[in-house]
């Protein structure tokens, strides 16, 4: 004791800000593994078994081995910081789900789109949602095996991206790739909302 008072440290407690990420994509683009792989709690799924029925409305064509679908969402929580806490939302890849993503959407800070360089078309219309909600999103592609590594330019190109939005090579099975992705995220969200907030000062 030194004049009365306990000699013990004061731990005080932080209070971690949450922050709102969707993780969006085409069909069978590795969503649900890009969760699944980093998220610190076991992650919500909502998958069930492709079934013959839904095989007219399902285009399986490049991801033939994929046997279930997310019919709702993934969710995944992960802590960046002691004061940083990231709640991931992955979205339904198919276009007859799509109903769901304005749920998801709403308070979102950011959003990664998931692309496969062999079917980049399959992420238009996650690019264009987002650009016409002006959400702030990182483009990431998710090197398949045996898939054909285009440059970033190339990508950047093809799908007619602005100059600000970053685009990141990945690997959706790996944890600190998918964290390289989400601080991208985080960073771009962060950085856009400051610029928009000078340019409607002015």
């Amino acid at each position: 004791m030194v004049f009365g008072r306990s000699d013990r440290r004061i731990r005080t407690s932080v209070t971690p800000m949450a922050l709102k990420l969707l993780v969006a994509g085409g069909f069978g683009v590795g969503k649900t593994t890009l969760v699944g792989a980093i998220s610190e709690i076991k992650p919500l799924r909502t998958e069930e078994l492709l079934t013959e029925a839904g095989r007219p409305v399902d285009d399986t064509s490049g991801v033939e081995a994929k046997t279930t679908t997310t019919v709702a969402m993934d969710f995944g929580r992960i802590t960046l910081r002691e004061d940083l806490v990231l709640y991931l939302f992955g979205t339904p890849g198919q276009d007859r789900f799509w109903f769901l993503w304005d749920e998801l959407a709403q308070g979102a800070l950011g959003a990664v789109v998931l692309a496969d360089t062999r079917r980049l078309e399959d992420c238009f219309a996650a690019v264009d949602y987002f650009e016409r909600r002006g959400i702030a999103f990182t483009l990431a592609v998710n090197c398949f095996d045996g898939a054909v590594r285009y440059p970033e330019e190339a990508v950047r190109d093809a799908l007619d991206l602005d100059p600000q939005v970053p685009v990141i090579m990945c690997d959706a099975r790996e944890r600190e790739s998918v964290k390289h992705v989400l601080v991208s995220v985080v960073e771009h969200a962060l950085t856009t909302g400051i610029t928009d907030r000078r340019t409607a000062a002015v």
